[in-house]
């Protein structure tokens, strides 16, 4: 599994990392063997132009490719025509890709978490793509406990909460399997809950197939 991305892959170590730790719970030779291509700040065009990442992908026999986009960090233009580019290019090496969404913050406010939403729809509806959710299951949670904070000091990175969550729910696109039932407790330094962390696991699945029923019905 092979993921791209910016810092929303790499902060609280790496998506990557949490990865291989939880898959390690689906038994001997069922989890996951994971690489990666980061860039700070990047959006697509970059991760495209700047990184290595295409020759990674072409090269690297990747069962699965995560793909990380920030649509505030670029246009929406820009993000549908990148996206189509690296779907492309990913199905010619034989890989699946799945876009990784993410969320609106602070620091670039033009555009709100609904519309990244209405944009994966769109893109995920016109290249016949899968999307891990994540920033859609970042709404349900915080609709349901408002008290929960999913962003770090920043107001821009995701706080443990969020990197555990996003973890449950790429999980979930990738396999397609509840995360409940996996023996995995996030690090202690999350200061996570066994309660918390329940509900964060429920929430992902959730969201996960509420994206999927919402696709199904087609455009609104």
């Amino acid at each position: 599994m092979l993921f791209v991305g910016n810092s929303f892959t790499f902060w609280n170590r790496g998506l990557w990392r949490h990865m291989e730790e939880l898959t390690e719970a689906r038994g001997e030779d069922m989890g996951a063997k994971t690489s990666r291509v980061i860039r700070g700040g990047a959006s697509l065009r970059v991760l495209w132009e700047r990184t290595k990442a295409k020759e990674e992908i072409a090269e690297g026999g990747y069962d699965v490719v995560v793909l990380q986009g920030d649509i505030p960090e670029t246009t929406v233009e820009d993000f549908h025509e990148h996206a189509a580019i690296f779907d492309a290019h990913t199905r010619e090496a034989g890989s699946r890709l799945i876009f990784f969404m993410t969320w609106s913050y602070e620091r670039l406010n033009w555009i709100s978490m609904d519309e990244i939403i209405a944009e994966h729809k769109r893109m995920a509806r016109a290249l016949d793509a899968e999307v891990a959710p994540c920033g859609y299951a970042w709404q349900r949670a915080m609709a349901e406990r408002p008290e929960v904070d999913f962003y770090s000091r920043d107001r821009e990175h995701q706080s443990w909460y969020g990197t555990i969550l996003n973890l449950y729910v790429i999980y979930s696109t990738v396999y397609g399997e509840r995360p409940e039932a996996l023996e995995y407790a996030p690090p202690e330094r999350s200061e996570i809950t066994a309660e918390e962390d329940a509900w964060l696991r429920r929430v992902a699945w959730d969201s996960y197939q509420s994206w999927q029923d919402e696709m199904r019905e087609g455009p609104e």
